[in-house]
């Protein structure tokens, strides 16, 4: 094992992520929503100079923005928040990008495949097991001139936006919990947390309630943190981050989804509760899957977190 265990070895005062975590999410939506505030402003000039506040803020049509323009406007911040964290985590801590994510090495495409391509074929069952029993709560939205573009524009970016997410809380602040505190499964709870109250923003918040989405937003961050300290590294939580992502921006979306996009199906009525099981059944099964090809020791997110020579380092 060495994700963790690399970063014991460098500066890890508590100020320095605090820093990178607030410019990099600060610079990240001050520069990267420069586009979008620009966009939104020349919507308002062709509306007559009226500003509209739709329920979802995340609608950009009613800011007359086309969806799929509008879907690539909310992945820039995420570009530009990483560029900027990865140049003050090489500064303060001496830690390279790759290292963030695995340790050191090169990045582990299989390993990001692996949980793109199972998770994948999961949301494919739920969507036509829903679409079989509860039809008429479905909305075909099929629009080819618009489904195309959304496919190019989600397959090319959301992968950049839902590895920014893993590079920050599986990757960046794991390493810093696990750092201070030895334990694994701390390095798992602390930055679930975190990333569920980083999303506490979204509309669906508003819509259904802090308390009825946190908990599927916590469960969320604690099965990319399980897998992430499983397999020793971020690549497979981005693959299943990004293709849970792509899924929803292509194939579903609702009027509360923070993903407001020319989507194949809208779903007219959401339920939280049962999707939050749902994801609990899904994520129990990808893990047992995963873990049966992968031959992972769950006693290993019990266990401490000890610094290594560069030797054991190597050869882990």
């Amino acid at each position: 094992m060495k994700h963790l265990e690399s970063a014991l070895k460098q500066e890890n005062q508590w100020w320095k992520y605090l820093l990178v975590l607030l410019i990099g999410f600060l610079g990240g939506q001050i520069i990267g929503a420069i586009p979008l505030v620009v966009a939104m402003g020349i919507g308002a000039a062709r509306n007559g100079g009226n500003i509209v506040t739709p329920d979802n803020p995340m609608d950009f049509s009613a800011y007359g923005i086309d969806p799929n323009l509008g879907l690539v406007l909310m992945v820039f911040p995420f570009l530009v928040m990483l560029f900027i964290s990865v140049l003050l985590i090489k500064a303060f801590h001496k830690r390279s990008f790759i290292e963030v994510i695995n340790g050191g090495g090169a990045f582990r495409w299989r390993r990001f495949w692996k949980g793109f391509l199972v998770w994948g074929v999961f949301a494919v069952i739920l969507l036509v097991a829903s679409l079989l029993f509860d039809r008429e709560n479905y909305e075909l939205n099929f629009q080819l001139s618009k489904f195309v573009p959304l496919v190019i524009i989600s397959l090319l970016l959301i992968p950049f936006q839902a590895g920014t997410e893993e590079f920050f809380f599986r990757g960046y602040l794991a390493q810093g919990v696990g750092s201070w505190t030895k334990k694994r499964w701390l390095a798992v709870l602390v930055p679930s947390v975190f990333f569920a109250l980083l999303h506490g923003m979204n509309p669906e918040i508003k819509e259904f309630g802090f308390w009825t989405m946190i908990p599927s937003y916590i469960l969320f961050g604690i099965v990319f943190g399980v897998i992430s300290i499983l397999d020793d590294g971020i690549e497979l939580a981005i693959g299943v981050h990004s293709v849970n992502n792509i899924f929803s921006s292509i194939f579903v979306t609702s009027k509360s989804s923070v993903l407001q996009t020319p989507a194949m199906f809208i779903q007219k009525e959401v339920d939280p509760s049962g999707e939050f099981w749902g994801l609990l059944v899904v994520s129990i099964v990808f893990i047992l899957v995963v873990s049966y090809k992968s031959g992972w020791n769950y006693q290993i997110l019990f266990s401490g977190i000890q610094q290594r020579n560069e030797g054991d380092l190597e050869e882990a």
